[in-house]
């Protein structure tokens, strides 16, 4: 049986202050607010929205692609008692339509966009299904709410990125930042579904080993709520585009949290650790800017802001045409191509080259 990661004391691990939350004082100008969570039913978005729903706000749309996701989310928000003006919505940000719907409907003013592909190697594999969902997902949602402002959950992945989801995320973030709206990178969350933590509860379970990339892989690691209080924060910045990252210190190894959780979750049972090697599109560690951003503080506390260059929105619409002439023709080099484009930071994996070399040769000899 997989343990059950509420049970565990993160802060014992994080061994840091908890990342502040933000002030019920400075919450209740979310009351007033007309909200949309896109991607309401994930590890991430599911939080959010139970937070968000506790507010009270003028009206909380929470939309969802998972059918089992949303029924979970619309379950646990009765249960808490949190369902006054709140709106459960199947669907996707692809369903234009839908989407022309609800703002007509529901007016909301605030975005939170929480929903996208996030496993590297995977991604690596299905690098169209990547810029598909994390491109266009977000293109498409800023299109049909040019007067609402966007808040995006990104990934510390996006700084100079190894890997197509890093790089997608990237874009994402020029996306929203190029129609004034808000990007928050964040670390890895510990607990979420599919996460880190959870493998290792699952490896525990089995009796190890537990399997980490690399000895010197380390991470940013936070809390779900620490996530939430994060988006909420940046939410309530009063300068905008602005790009966000937490105020942390050190990242920590991903072998310590293998180690904690083992001496946690099975004390007095040897649970061997195996290192087996990066995978594709992983780095050893990841960074909240790069080189070229530069960083002062932000009005919450728990937040920096991020200077980085952006590209204007004529621009970027240009720029999404080609690569969404690449998509519909199914040619990974292309697409990749003008992913460089727009992200020049970017740089594939080897596993992603011999893919795209390979596609070259099956075209040759078709």
């Amino acid at each position: 049986m997989v343990p059950s990661l509420k049970t565990l004391d993160w802060s014992d691990f994080l061994a840091r202050p908890a990342v502040a939350r933000p002030t019920p004082e400075s919450l209740r100008a979310l009351r007033h607010e007309s909200i949309l969570v896109v991607g309401a039913g994930g590890s991430i978005g599911s939080a959010l929205s139970m937070r968000l729903a506790a507010l009270a706000p003028a009206s909380l749309v929470l939309l969802e692609a998972s059918e089992s996701h949303l029924y979970t989310l619309q379950r646990e928000c009765a249960q808490a008692g949190v369902t006054a003006r709140t709106v459960f919505i199947l669907g996707s940000v692809f369903d234009r339509a839908l989407l022309e719907e609800i703002f007509a409907s529901q007016e909301p003013r605030l975005i939170f966009h929480a929903a996208a592909f996030k496993h590297v190697p995977l991604l690596e594999e299905q690098p169209l299904a990547a810029i598909e969902n994390n491109v266009f997902g977000t293109w498409s949602l800023v299109a049909a709410a040019p007067e609402a402002r966007t808040v995006l959950l990104s990934t510390d992945k996006a700084v100079e990125p190894a890997s197509v989801m890093g790089a997608t995320k990237r874009l994402a973030e020029l996306i929203v930042l190029s129609a004034g709206g808000t990007a928050l990178r964040l670390g890895n969350v510990l607990a979420t579904r599919d996460s880190v933590a959870e493998v290792f509860a699952c490896q525990i379970a089995a009796g190890g080993p537990l399997t980490v990339t690399d000895p010197a892989a380390s991470r940013y690691f936070l809390t779900i709520d620490e996530a939430v209080n994060l988006l909420l924060s940046a939410a309530l910045e009063p300068e905008s585009p602005a790009l966000l990252a937490p105020k942390l210190p050190a990242p920590r190894l991903v072998a310590d949290l293998a180690l904690f959780m083992a001496q946690t979750l099975a004390p007095g049972s040897p649970i061997p650790i195996h290192i087996t090697g990066a995978r594709p599109g992983d780095k050893e560690t990841e960074h909240f800017w790069s080189a070229r951003e530069t960083v002062r503080p932000a009005t919450s506390d728990a937040l920096l802001r991020i200077e980085s260059p952006s590209l204007g929105a004529g621009q970027i619409h240009d720029l999404l045409a080609e690569l969404r002439a690449a998509l519909d023709a199914r040619d990974v080099p292309a697409a990749i191509a003008r992913l460089r484009r727009m992200a020049p930071e970017y740089t594939p994996s080897s596993s992603l080259l011999a893919l795209m070399a390979q596609q070259r040769l099956q075209r040759v000899l078709s």
